[in-house]
């Protein structure tokens, strides 16, 4: 049986992307002449802190927030977060008062994305079960560039603010 269609495209495209992106990341990495080469801006380098998952108020719906930093030179974004938790995890920006979903939240070079509790967030919703406090829940972020971060992900109380 031979398997075509739109779905396997874009599964090849995603493919090859990642492959040149590794490979353009490797050629970098042997430049001797110390700077970046013409055009190319350098590749994120992520890392995420602060996670965690307020213990939700109802069965069927959760909340995420984390801190996805980017020591690196190039952006990335922020596309999709999946769990075991929930069937469905998607992405919201908050301005002034009103959460808008997206599709994807912008990691900048040298920056941050800050998904923090009134400000952009996961909303997790169709709950396997309601989670406890003190609970690890896997996460898996997926980005347009860089590979996939897994991360444990405590449960904290409803009221619970990170400290800065």
């Amino acid at each position: 049986m031979r398997v075509t269609g739109p779905g396997i495209r874009k599964a090849a495209a995603v493919v090859l992307t990642v492959g040149l992106s590794a490979a353009l990341a490797a050629c970098g990495s042997e430049d001797s002449g110390g700077g970046d080469h013409a055009g190319h801006k350098g590749a994120p380098k992520l890392s995420v802190s602060g996670a965690y998952v307020s213990q939700p108020p109802m069965d069927d719906m959760a909340a995420g927030y984390l801190a996805v930093r980017n020591a690196g030179g190039g952006a990335d974004e922020l596309t999709s977060v999946t769990t075991p938790l929930a069937s469905e995890v998607t992405l919201h920006t908050t301005k002034g008062n009103r959460m808008k979903q997206v599709s994807s939240l912008d990691v900048p070079a040298d920056g941050r994305l800050e998904l923090t509790s009134g400000g952009d967030h996961l909303m997790l919703t169709n709950l396997t079960h309601r989670p406890k406090v003190g609970e690890k829940v896997s996460f898996t972020l997926h980005f347009a560039t860089s590979d996939p971060i897994e991360i444990k992900v405590p449960v904290e109380p409803t009221t619970y603010r990170p400290k800065d």
